[in-house]
């Protein structure tokens, strides 16, 4: 294999891991503030849905450079919404 088209397949693989990424990270920010205006109207939830993503996304970090991200607890939900206040 040449030089060239080992470039283009090493790249090809880094964009759809970046792609993945996006996505997972993107979802995850969609369930954090679902359970953030759920929190603000005092109503139940939980961060089972985020920590899900979460470790999606941590194990492609393992993979390449990508960002890890934390473990979301119920807490830290509400002590972020309670500095809205």
């Amino acid at each position: 294999m040449s030089v060239h088209k080992a470039l283009i397949l090493h790249a090809k693989k880094q964009n759809e891991l970046f792609n993945e990424f996006s996505l997972l990270d993107q979802q995850r920010e969609d369930y954090i503030q679902e359970a953030i205006e759920l929190c603000k109207s005092g109503k139940d939830f939980t961060t089972d849905q985020i920590n899900q993503i979460t470790m999606q996304i941590n194990v492609l970090a393992n993979q390449r450079f990508i960002p890890t991200r934390k473990l979301v607890t119920p807490e830290m939900v509400r002590s972020y919404v309670e500095s809205l206040k």
